[in-house]
């Protein structure tokens, strides 16, 4: 992977007109095909979520949600669909979705070649699932994706230079695990000061993934670093059933996912621990206090995914109608 690629794209003839975005859009196609067959195959049912609705996912790493006016009424854009996806399980027990999330990221992200203030993802939720059980899930279904899409398109992969080879511990499956307290352990170690009490920052997480062949799990992130919906140990307090997973080469993380709480009461807590206002969430509480599945899920970035895979300089060119933060653009 080249560090120091494009940080902006051009304009929207040159960009759509060009080959390698045409590369890069038909590995993404069959990136997201792939990932149908298989969820499909497993019995997975596939949802259409709101992008617009009282409330959205508060996490962000400092971003921004959109407000907008919906009839007299405070909306939000989507900024992930975790609430919705819950919600979904009320009827059936496995879904997955495709949609888009908006988050207005700070200016400085506009250069870290891996932020859009626009961009989608693929999240998937089941009912009864354990953290260890999704995991698994991410695995499976990255490997499928990553092996069907470079057996269908080695002209593809040949036209942007992207070496299939790189792809060969992947495609073998058993991903590594970490817990976020020894990938703390291990960025000290090499130097770079990473806070124990929150999420591995960027720059820790291309540090860590520049020393892998495959891409790895990183789990147990600690308590107040991730959104009240993930659950918390029953056994080790402060930590949080939860992961990321993170791509090889330095191009940082893939996936966020965990397993959920579905308790009203510890929801309740969580909120006002994280600062939350719980009157803004009554829709969602309303659900959870009569009852909704306890579950585990994930989210995998499409562009992060397609810009690893393509082996491309920045997750823009993964876009056809790329939305930098800060820059105003079609």
């Amino acid at each position: 992977m080249i560090e120091d690629g494009p940080t902006q794209p051009g304009d929207p003839r040159a960009h759509l007109s060009s080959p390698a975005t045409r590369s890069t859009l038909r590995i993404q196609n069959q990136l997201l095909a792939a990932a149908r067959e298989y969820l499909t195959s497993a019995g997975f049912t596939e949802m259409l979520p709101p992008v617009i609705g009282p409330v959205t996912d508060p996490g962000g790493r400092g971003s921004k949600q959109v407000d907008i006016d919906f009839y007299g009424h405070r909306y939000k854009l989507m900024t992930s669909a975790i609430l919705y996806k819950q919600a979904s399980l009320l009827a059936f027990d496995k879904i997955f979705c495709i949609a888009p999330n908006v988050r207005l990221e700070p200016l400085e992200t506009a250069n870290t070649s891996r932020h859009l203030a626009e961009f989608h993802q693929l999240d998937v939720e089941v009912a009864g699932a354990s953290r260890e059980q999704i995991i698994q899930l991410v695995e499976d279904l990255v490997v499928h994706m990553v092996q069907r899409t470079i057996a269908a398109l080695p002209e593809e992969f040949a036209a942007l230079g992207r070496d299939v080879d790189a792809f060969a511990d992947l495609v073998q499956g058993m991903f590594a695990r970490t817990t976020h307290a020894e990938a703390v352990a291990d960025l000290h170690a090499v130097g770079h000061d990473q806070s124990a009490d929150a999420e591995i920052d960027w720059a820790g997480e291309a540090l860590l993934s520049s020393k892998s062949s495959r891409p790895f799990f990183v789990t147990d992130y600690p308590k107040g670093s991730r959104g009240f919906y993930d659950r918390e140990s029953r056994t080790e307090a402060g930590v949080l059933r939860n992961f990321d997973l993170i791509a090889p080469e330095g191009f940082g993380e893939l996936c966020s996912g965990s397993e959920r709480t579905n308790d009203y009461a510890e929801i309740i807590t969580r909120m006002r621990e994280t600062g939350e206002n719980p009157q803004k969430y009554r829709w969602y509480l309303e659900l959870v206090k009569e009852g909704i599945p306890a579950s585990a899920g994930f989210g995998i970035g499409v562009e992060r995914l397609t810009r690893y895979v393509a082996g491309l300089d920045a997750v823009w060119q993964a876009n056809a109608f790329p939305k930098l933060p800060g820059v105003v653009s079609p």
